[in-house]
């Protein structure tokens, strides 16, 4: 069983067990590790503690409890091993940010979220830390022609319209092109939810249409992770992935209008896995060579 089913089995176990006592020895257990090691695992591939998860999933479950049953809030929070019904209340406030009361009181309707994906990457231990697999090293700058739009995560469908505008570009694109597809999201400016995607590919289109570009990418030092799955699926695990190598290997970010750059190895196949590049400052320490691990480094 490799960690992305060991994390998979114990999602499992802890959704079928919400109402019982869990603990980081139990589900540890269940899983045949030491809970140290599950420990650095789970928070590693799901990017927030054993605990913290057990209680939104809690949470989760106490929605449809609440809106579809007429059991007291107070048998709701000791069925889902809150052990007070003070404790549930702070805690449903404190992640939906209303009173379970006021949710039943005022007739209001919450949708439950379904169990998380485990989000598929290789990983590696670093001096007993697990972080997500990477590499440092130069992005070669490269001319682009493709497709370029803004979308703003406070009002807009971005996820439908970022896949949309894909499919406009890869419907322009003869099936003869062969080679990568490059994603890049930059921030049209600080503290904006608005943000700037181009989608393109190094071959010369000439699409005469609105939206269409040509834009030269500068060469860039980067951090180089890969991934398995959709990019806008996997935002919070990616973000986390980013702190823990920043962490780990001292880093610093690039002052860059690039904040990421999404690598596919096939233009014509956007679901295949494919490589992130985060812009980060160049070290000292940073031979042109790439970044060579740690000797006790040790992939996963």
């Amino acid at each position: 069983m490799d960690h992305h089913e060991v994390i998979e089995s114990a999602l499992i176990h802890i959704e079928n067990n919400l109402g019982q006592p869990l603990s980081l020895e139990s589900v540890a257990h269940t899983c045949n590790m030491s809970k140290y090691y599950f420990h650095r695992l789970f928070s590693a591939m799901m990017g927030c503690s054993l605990n913290s998860y057990i209680l939104s999933r809690r949470l989760n479950t106490s929605l449809q409890l609440i809106q579809t049953d007429h059991l007291p809030l107070t048998d709701i929070a000791y069925q889902l091993s809150f052990g007070t019904p003070s404790s549930f209340t702070r805690a449903f406030r404190r992640q939906y940010g209303i009173a379970p009361s006021a949710l039943r009181i005022n007739d209001l309707h919450m949708s439950q979220t379904p169990m998380p994906t485990v989000v598929r990457r290789p990983i590696k231990n670093i001096n007993g830390d697990i972080v997500a697999d990477f590499t440092l090293t130069e992005f070669e700058a490269i001319r682009l022609c493709g497709i370029a739009f803004e979308v703003d995560l406070a009002t807009d469908d971005y996820k439908a319209k970022i896949r949309a505008h894909a499919r406009k570009l890869l419907n322009n694109i003869s099936k003869a092109v062969r080679g990568p597809c490059y994603v890049i999201y930059s921030n049209c400016q600080p503290n904006s939810t608005r943000f700037k995607v181009l989608f393109g590919i190094p071959h010369d289109i000439q699409i005469n249409k609105p939206f269409y570009f040509t834009v030269d990418v500068p060469q860039l030092f980067c951090a180089r992770f890969k991934y398995f799955g959709d990019l806008l699926d996997i935002g919070d695990v990616l973000k986390t992935d980013y702190a823990r190598f920043l962490k780990i290997s001292r880093q610093e970010t690039e002052d860059s209008h690039i904040e990421l750059i999404q690598v596919f190895n096939d233009a014509h196949n956007l679901e295949s896995t494919y490589h992130i590049y985060a812009p980060i400052k160049k070290l000292p320490i940073d031979s042109d060579d790439g970044y060579a691990l740690p000797s006790d480094s040790v992939i996963i």
